[in-house]
C-alpha cells in the first residue's frame, strides 16, 4: 500500500468518526439544549437561538465534511466552532457545572480542555487541509 493511498484511507476514518461525533452533538443540541445553556457564557446574546443554531452547524458540517465538494469549507468551518464553543468549556471547568454524564473533577476537564486543540487539528487533517505531522513523501 503506497503512503499516499494509507493517509487517504486514515483520512477518511478520521473524517467519518468525526462526523458521526458533530452528528450525535448536534442532535443533543437539539434535543437537550438545557445542558448547553448552563455552560454558556453570559456574554453570549440570544443563548438558546445560539444553541440551536449551533446544532444545526454541527449537523451541516458532520454531511459537509463527508462530501467532498464541501470537504474543504467543513474543515475550516468545524475549526472555526471548536475555537468558538472553547469558553463554554473553560466557563463548564471554572465554575463548576455539574451536567449529566460528565465528570467535574479536573480528571475530566483538564484532558477536556487539553483536547480542543487535537479537534481543531482533526477537522482541518480531516479536509485535507493539512498533512502535519504526516507530510506526505512525493
Amino acid at each position: 500500500m503506497t503512503v499516499a493511498l494509507r493517509d487517504d484511507r486514515i483520512r477518511a476514518i478520521m473524517r467519518w468518526l468525526m462526523a458521526a461525533f458533530y452528528v450525535a452533538a448536534g442532535i443533543a443540541h437539539l434535543a437537550i439544549p438545557e445542558p448547553f445553556l448552563r455552560i454558556t457564557p453570559s456574554v453570549v446574546p440570544f443563548a438558546p437561538q445560539v444553541i440551536l443554531l449551533t446544532g444545526l452547524c454541527e449537523l451541516a458540517g458532520a454531511i459537509a465534511l463527508v462530501t467532498k465538494p464541501m470537504r474543504r469549507w467543513a474543515g475550516i468551518a468545524l475549526a472555526a466552532y471548536a475555537v468558538c464553543v472553547w469558553p463554554a468549556n473553560f466557563k463548564h471547568a471554572i465554575e463548576v457545572i455539574d451536567l449529566p454524564f460528565l465528570g467535574s473533577s479536573w480528571l475530566y476537564h483538564g484532558p477536556r480542555l487539553a483536547f480542543q486543540p487535537v479537534l481543531i487539528w482533526w477537522a482541518l487533517y480531516s479536509a485535507g487541509l493539512t498533512d502535519w505531522p504526516w507530510h506526505r513523501k512525493a
